[in-house]
């Protein structure tokens, strides 16, 4: 099969398409026929080696790349929990596998892998398992109850937009930040506020919120300039990792760190599919010209998802 991968780290040059062993699935597994896959910032990291240099994964002579697939079951182990023709999405969380997203094929564990919405296109639905999983479990670690009020930065990009929606319907009360531009896109997400990026931020959302946010998702890496829109108490969770505000106000700060879920994946098809959460496919590209994927992402300004389609 045909495989996107690293060998060297560098600019989208870097990435190179090469044959590789068709991979089989073992025992509570299944093998995906990838139709589509997702092109994330992360995919920018473990192309340039931000992720070697800062400790998250070793150095390998060979790097997979992408996260997220959408495809058909082409093969299954023993107790994989799904048959062959099942249409699917996955993600792959693992940062220290020789093969990625980036391919024809890919073996997933059955947890990592859920049902795809029925009405959405393969490219699509590729948008949904790093994006929403990371806003959702996001949402989770804030810990907020229905009527409270969340602020998201970055509320026109993959995992923003999600937030913005999945917090909607969690009953939450939300404060979007955003390039102006935006301000009607994110609305329709469910914003309830919308504070332009660029505005003195906390001022402009205790002006809003008198006292502050219950809590922040803070999708654009503003980091103390969020903080300082929270509440004493209040719970402030970084999508981006590294330089994190210092909790004060007796404030908690964390990390959403995502994690594959399977039935969790299953649910959100079925959002996208009864429209309550919007797929944004922002362009495709075949898999062999990923590297003009990465400059387009890297240039900035891409409203939804970019997709590789294999």
């Amino acid at each position: 099969m045909r495989a996107v991968v690293v060998r060297g780290f560098g600019g989208p040059e870097a990435l190179m398409t090469v044959d590789a062993e068709l991979p089989e699935p073992g025992p509570g597994q299944v093998r995906i026929a990838v139709a589509a896959a997702g092109v994330n910032p992360v995919d920018l990291a473990v192309r340039g080696g931000v992720l070697v240099r800062i400790g998250f994964t070793e150095p390998r002579e060979q790097s997979g790349v992408g996260w997220d697939v959408a495809g058909v079951v082409d093969a299954v182990g023993e107790g994989a929990g799904f048959a062959v023709g099942d249409r699917v999405i996955g993600l792959i969380d693992r940062l220290d596998l020789p093969l990625g997203g980036y391919a024809q094929h890919a073996v997933l564990d059955r947890g990592n892998v859920g049902h795809a919405p029925r009405g959405a296109s393969d490219a699509e639905a590729a948008t949904i398992p790093l994006n929403a999983l990371t806003a959702d479990q996001g949402l989770d670690l804030l810990g907020l109850s229905e009527g409270e009020t969340v602020l998201v930065t970055g509320a026109a990009g993959g995992v923003g937009g999600f937030a913005v929606e999945l917090a909607a319907l969690r009953g939450l009360r939300v404060v979007a930040v955003a390039g102006a531009r935006d301000e009607e896109l994110v609305r329709g997400f469910g914003a309830e506020h919308f504070v332009p990026r660029g505005t003195n931020l906390a001022d402009a959302v205790r002006a809003l919120v008198p006292g502050g946010v219950a809590g922040v998702l803070d999708a654009a890496m503003l980091k103390t300039e969020a903080l300082e829109a929270l509440r004493g108490g209040g719970s402030f969770v970084a999508v981006n990792h590294g330089a994190d505000p210092v909790p004060r106000r007796g404030t908690r700060v964390s990390n959403v760190w995502v994690r594959a879920d399977g039935p969790r994946l299953t649910e959100l098809s079925a959002l996208a599919d009864a429209g309550r959460i919007t797929l944004r496919v922002a362009g495709t590209y075949p898999l062999e010209k990923a590297a003009e994927a990465h400059a387009r992402l890297a240039a900035g300004g891409v409203r939804g998802r970019l997709v590789l389609l294999p």
